[in-house]
This record gives structure tokens, sequence and C-alpha cells, in this order.
């Protein structure tokens, strides 16, 4: 089964969201099997942006995702990565499509409430990052099979 990583950044956490985004993933019958609302440290931090670290706006990334606590969470289903970038909506909130958690909440790019990984060899890679194994709980939903044929 395919997972995603999923973080709820400072400014959905500030603005009361997480019950809202888990919510969404929940309705569209992906399975939680990990969550931690955490304080990030530079060093995290600088490791999940690694990949803009030569562009001008790494820094203000840095700053911005270590500036309060998020929620990192993995989600598991059929297509979840593809699902959740939907789920989520466009990078720059006034391009994103209403009904998705960018065009419903997002005002600024530089606000965009959530991160979702954009591959399912990135979502390997981060989740890695952000969790141990055994912070992973492995189980299966009752629902399942009203779900998948």
């Amino acid at each position: 089964m395919e997972r995603t990583f999923l973080m709820i950044k400072p400014d959905g956490v500030q603005r009361s969201l997480v019950g809202e985004v888990i919510r969404r993933y929940e309705a569209k019958g992906f399975t939680l099997v990990g969550l931690k609302l955490m304080a990030v440290s530079r060093e995290l931090a600088e490791k999940h942006y690694d990949v803009h670290k030569d562009k001008p706006f790494f820094g203000g990334l840095v700053e911005f995702i270590t500036s309060g606590p998020v929620v990192a969470m993995v989600w598991e289903g059929e297509g979840i990565v593809a699902s959740a970038r939907k789920i989520i909506g466009a990078t720059n909130p006034l391009t994103a499509e209403p009904g998705t958690i960018r065009g419903d909440y997002g005002v600024t790019i530089g606000r965009n409430l959530i991160h979702g990984s954009d591959a399912v060899e990135t979502a390997r890679n981060e989740i890695a990052l952000w969790f141990s194994e055994d912070e992973l709980a492995a189980w299966e939903p009752t629902m399942k099979g009203w779900l998948y044929e």
C-alpha cells in the first residue's frame, strides 16, 4: 500500500486547521499511520528543504518551518501521493481550485498551510526523515473492504 508524507505548516497549526485537514483525508478513505505535533529543528528543516538549498528562498523556508509547531503525518492508501496533492491544491493559493485545502484556506504562497510529498520516492525519503519505523502504526481499518475491490 502506498504511503505519503504530509505536514501542516506553522500557519495551518496557528489557524486551527489541523482537524479540518485530517478530516478531509479520513473522509477520502485514507488511513493515518503516523502523526506528531513537533517543533522542527533547523537541522531537520534544512534536510527537508535540501532540494532548494541553492535557491534564494531557501533561508525563508527554513525560518518559516521552524517558527512554530507543525503536524507531521504519514497517510496510506491506493494512489495516496497523487490524490493527496489534488486535495492540497496548487502551491499558490491564488491559483488553487476551490474545494482544495489551499484554495479554501490559503491566502499567499509564503503561507500555504500544508506540504505534501510530490512523488512516491520523495514520500519514502520524507517519511524516513521525519519518522522512525516504530513511530508508524500498522493497522487495517474495517472500512477497507468498502473502499477497494
